[in-house]
């Protein structure tokens, strides 16, 4: 056994420094990496992907893991015994998937994001078309490789992102919020509301958004010791151990919600995973547990935390102080109801919490078309435009703000967006619970978010992924997940509102 062991936490140590050395490459593409340097960064990338693949399915390391799995009971460390379960799960790939396609695949979503980003820029589908087909061939043809007694299908998918979500829970979910949440959100946004022209339009310059940005991660206590902020074309978190995490953001001089909220978003993120127990640091078990309890952390700070009329009690001066022209005549109470307008809009990054979970209805709809093979790539644009009418209600002037405005599909990414919606729902519940032990309102307004960091950290943070996301609802609340939690909390701040 010992020798099991030693075999597989050897490799282990080898396959994490070519997961650092990838991800550090991928940081770099998305945030700093000059145009002309993107081909030869690309074929650096293959050479480490194939070394790291090659590491994967070592018949050795094969070996010791499903020796270890067929002892799972005899391993002492029940972490390990978490551990060695999602490295069985994750020999799949090696396992049954052709190694000349999977790496083929790799190089793909590699060279895509630049392609997905100038057709973003230049309103082009029809540019990026061509890459997505091949994503969306590979994704089928990587379903059908996987599939199994239990997953089938979109099921395959989504398996990678939330472990024991598949299209029948998602279903329910969803079907919830057609029922509850759908008449309820047409009811508020019948009507746009006024605004002085100043908070819509700005103009708000970037130095001082950076500034804002910079005081905001003094709040809530992001380490800048652990992690820094960057600009990308779409805001993101990324890392690979607790001493390392970063997060992004992007600036626009006609809207001061977009970078306020995209960097107490991605904190959210950030601060989870700069809080996981560094003993998770050289294992497999870094990280979240699921992108859906990963989730329901940033939608936490930047919804239930960050728009709350407490926290800008607060720090409204702040605001007042950066920018004295543009905010002289707005009051506090216009401030908080502007940050928490309900409105039918296009972009899901941007959208309100209340409309937010339509967005992703939208994508959830369409990848388990395009998956099963009832929807065509070419015919995005058209089935996008029809279901943002008849959820959101209202229609894309162009591609830019429609069906290219998500990078996720260009990483291979499919089956991620639900779990947006699902961990907004976590969110909820997980935020009742803590208000049961903390007067979070108070702890607002006082300016004590390090007492939220904390609780976070014992209820969930702590765990990395050596729990399951229904181990964590049941440590963090003591119930299984209900999503009427969501529904409840978003129609008696609206209502109020």
């Amino acid at each position: 056994m010992e020798q099991y062991i030693k075999t597989y936490k050897e490799q282990l140590q080898k396959l994490k420094a070519y997961e650092y050395a990838i991800w550090l490459m991928g940081w770099d593409k998305e945030t700093e990496t000059p145009i002309q340097g993107y081909a030869y960064q690309d074929e650096q990338f293959g050479v480490l992907a194939e070394a790291a693949y090659n590491l994967e399915s070592d018949p050795k390391y094969i070996e010791a893991i499903e020796h270890l799995y067929e002892h799972i009971n005899e391993l002492e460390d029940p972490d390990f015994q978490v551990e060695i379960k999602k490295a069985k799960k994750s020999l799949r790939i090696v396992q049954k998937v052709p190694k000349d396609e999977y790496l083929a695949y790799q190089m793909l979503v590699q060279t895509a994001m630049p392609i997905w980003v100038n057709a973003k820029k230049n309103n082009d589908f029809k540019a990026f078309a061509p890459t997505l087909e091949k994503v969306v061939a590979f994704q089928r043809k990587l379903v059908k490789y996987l599939e199994t007694d239990e997953l089938k299908g979109y099921d395959v998918l989504l398996d990678f992102y939330e472990d024991g979500m598949g299209v029948k829970e998602y279903d329910q979910f969803f079907n919830t919020i057609k029922e509850q949440l759908v008449p309820f959100v047409q009811e508020v946004t019948k009507t746009n509301l006024r605004f002085p022209k100043r908070l819509r339009t700005g103009p708000f310059p970037i130095d001082k958004q950076k500034e804002l940005a910079n005081y905001l991660m003094a709040v809530f206590h992001y380490d800048l010791e652990k992690g820094l902020l960057k600009e990308s074309a779409h805001p993101f978190t990324s890392g690979v151990t607790s001493t390392d995490t970063r997060i992004t953001t992007h600036y626009h001089e006609d809207d001061i919600k977009s970078s306020i909220f995209s960097v107490i978003h991605e904190m959210g993120h950030g601060i989870y995973e700069q809080q996981n127990d560094e003993k998770y640091d050289d294992t497999a078990l870094h990280g979240g547990t699921t992108l859906g309890i990963h989730e329901s952390q940033s939608r936490m700070f930047e919804n239930m935390i960050g728009r709350s009329f407490a926290f800008w009690e607060v720090h409204y001066p702040k605001l007042l102080e950066l920018f004295p022209k543009q905010l002289k005549h707005v009051s506090l109470v216009e401030f908080y109801k502007f940050i928490n307008e309900a409105k039918r809009s296009l972009i899901r990054i941007e959208a309100d919490e209340l409309t937010y979970s339509l967005h992703i209805l939208v994508r959830y709809e369409i990848e388990r078309a395009l998956i099963s093979g009832h929807l065509k790539v070419m015919d995005l644009p058209k089935r996008w435009n029809y279901l943002y009418s008849k959820y959101v209600g209202k229609r894309p002037k162009n591609d830019s703000e429609g069906i290219l405005q998500d990078i996720h599909w260009a990483h291979g990414s499919i089956g991620y967006f639900p779990t947006y919606a699902l961990g907004s729902a976590y969110a909820a519940q997980i935020y009742d619970a803590m208000n049961k032990d903390l007067n979070v309102e108070t702890v607002i307004r006082t300016n004590q978010i390090a007492l939220i960091n904390h609780w976070l950290k014992e209820h969930i943070h702590k765990y990395a992924a050596s729990k399951s996301a229904k181990e964590i609802m049941m440590i963090a609340t003591g119930k299984p997940f209900d999503p009427q939690y969501y529904i409840d909390y978003l129609k008696r701040k609206f209502s109020n509102l």
